[in-house]
C-alpha cells in the first residue's frame, strides 16, 4: 500500500457536489442513524468506537454534535483525551484509553484519541523514535483486542483541514463572542508546526493501518458530516442486527 500524502489529498468536496442536496441526505441518513442506533444498544451484541483526529479547528465537536447528537444519549458517549494527569503518566500509555473502551450496545466517540501519544509527544520531542515504534505496536494489539474479543467495530477519521481553513477558523474564535470560549492561545502556537504534523500523521496512516483510516475533506463542515454519517450507515446496517425477542 502507498504511502498516504496528505498534501495530494483534497480539504474540499468534489466540486459536482451541490451542498443543499447533500445536507438533505446526511439529514436522512442521521434519521436513519437514529434507528440503528436503538437497535444495537438494544441487540447489545456489537460495540462501535469512532475515533476523530485532526489538526485544532478541524471540527471534531461540531461533528459529534450533528451527526451523533439526535442519537438516544443512554447509548452514545464521548470522551476528550486532554493531557494526561498525574496518575495517568503513572501508568501505561493505554492505561487511560482501555478504561472508555466501548460496552456492547454502545458508541463511544474519541475526540482525540491514544494517537496523541505518537502525534504530539513527537512533535515536541517527548517520544524518541524508538518509543514511538513500540507505541505503534502496542496500539494495533489494542485494536485488534477490541476487534477481535469484543465485537468492537472501530472507525477511524482524521479531519483533513487546509491550513488556510484552519487561520480563518481559529481568528473567528478571536472574533466571535459566541466561539471566544473556544480560544486556546497554544492552538496559535501548534499551527506553527503544521508541516510536522502532517508528517506524524502520514507515519501513522502507514504503521497503524490494520483498522483502516478514512480521511475526511475537512473545510466543509457539511461535506464532512456526510462522510462520516455514511460511514457510520454502512457499518451499522451491514451488521444485520435484529431486536431481541421476549425475555424467557
Amino acid at each position: 500500500m502507498a504511502r498516504i500524502k496528505l498534501e495530494e489529498i483534497s480539504t474540499r468536496a468534489p466540486e459536482h457536489l451541490k451542498k443543499e442536496i447533500v445536507k438533505e441526505e446526511t439529514a436522512t441518513i442521521v434519521a436513519k442513524l437514529n434507528e440503528l442506533q436503538n437497535l444495537l444498544y438494544a441487540e447489545g451484541k456489537h460495540s462501535i468506537l469512532v475515533i476523530l483526529q485532526g489538526m485544532d479547528a478541524s471540527g471534531k465537536d461540531g461533528l459529534i454534535r450533528n451527526v451523533f447528537g439526535k442519537m438516544n444519549p443512554q447509548g452514545v458517549t464521548v470522551h476528550s483525551f486532554k493531557v494526561p494527569t498525574a496518575e495517568e503518566l503513572g501508568h501505561d500509555f493505554l492505561w487511560r484509553v482501555h478504561k472508555q473502551a466501548p460496552a456492547r450496545g454502545m458508541i463511544q466517540l474519541f475526540n482525540r484519541s491514544h494517537y496523541e501519544d505518537i502525534l504530539i509527544t513527537r512533535v515536541h520531542n517527548l517520544c524518541d523514535k524508538d518509543t514511538a515504534v513500540k507505541r505503534m505496536r502496542a496500539i494495533n494489539d489494542f485494536e485488534w483486542l477490541l476487534t477481535e474479543h469484543n465485537d468492537t467495530v472501530i472507525l477511524k477519521f482524521y479531519l483533513h483541514i487546509s491550513e488556510k481553513e484552519q487561520a480563518e477558523r481559529l481568528q473567528e474564535r478571536l472574533d466571535n463572542p459566541a466561539k471566544q470560549w473556544k480560544y486556546n492561545e497554544g492552538d496559535l502556537k501548534e499551527a506553527k508546526f503544521w508541516p510536522e504534523y502532517r508528517k506524524m500523521y502520514e507515519d501513522c496512516f502507514e504503521e497503524c493501518n490494520k483498522v483502516p483510516w478514512t480521511i475526511v475533506p475537512a473545510d466543509q463542515n457539511w461535506y464532512k458530516e456526510f462522510i462520516v454519517a455514511q460511514k457510520l450507515y454502512e457499518v451499522l446496517s451491514g451488521l444485520k442486527m435484529r431486536y431481541p425477542g421476549l425475555k424467557k
